[in-house]
């Protein structure tokens, strides 16, 4: 039986590896929406949040996605197969890969790719919202989908793959995500900029 990472460890590895404020940001975005469906599924919310934390931990140092050996996921998976974490994590994070080709079996690896590029989508939504992730719908995020330059580096295609592999109405999926992130939202810094100045503004979206 593998030992587990704790989320303690993961988050020291992650301030570790990554630098980047808006890298670690994504993380953690991740990590809550992948916490949400844990605790909706009755899964293990440590191991959930480990997966989330670390999918992206070696992107800063090892970015590199043609290499082999030491480009990004395989260094952190080797690093996580080293210390004895769950097996399941590491297939996660190498699932949500799409150039791995390694099939999405468990839950996890299935929430894993169908949260992470939504969940750096719905921050950039609630970034140029005054009141951040604070009211945001489905409606509002789908209508900034179909606009292409907006945050253009999320693949719009796994956004919508994600929800059908995971067997959830793709609404359902976009509520659910803004509500996991909604509840972090100190940390994730989503309240907005009429949080900031004490005054409810309109919704833009």
């Amino acid at each position: 039986m593998s030992s587990q990472v704790s989320r303690v460890e993961a988050w020291d590895l992650l301030a570790e590896w990554v630098q980047s404020p808006s890298l670690r940001r994504h993380c953690l975005a991740v990590e809550a929406a992948m916490v949400g469906y844990a605790r909706k599924l009755g899964a293990d919310e440590e191991a959930w949040a480990v997966a989330g934390l670390l999918h992206d931990a070696d992107y800063e140092r090892f970015p590199d996605m043609d290499d082999a050996v030491n480009g990004h996921p395989r260094t952190i998976m080797r690093h996580l197969r080293e210390r004895d974490a769950d097996p399941e994590i590491v297939e996660a994070i190498a699932g949500h890969a799409t150039f791995l080709d390694v099939p999405r079996v468990t839950p996890m690896a299935k929430t894993l790719f169908a949260v992470d590029e939504l969940s750096g989508f719905i921050v950039a939504c609630a970034y140029v919202r005054p009141e951040g992730i604070h009211g945001m719908t489905p409606k509002s995020v789908k209508k900034k989908l179909k606009t292409v330059a907006f945050a253009a580096a999320v693949n719009r295609d796994e956004v919508r793959q994600g929800a059908e592999e995971l067997g959830v109405d793709f609404d359902e999926h976009l509520a659910f995500v803004i509500g996991a992130l909604e509840e972090r939202a100190d940390e994730l810094e989503l309240h907005g900029k009429s949080a900031e100045a004490g005054a409810p503004e309109p919704d833009p979206a």
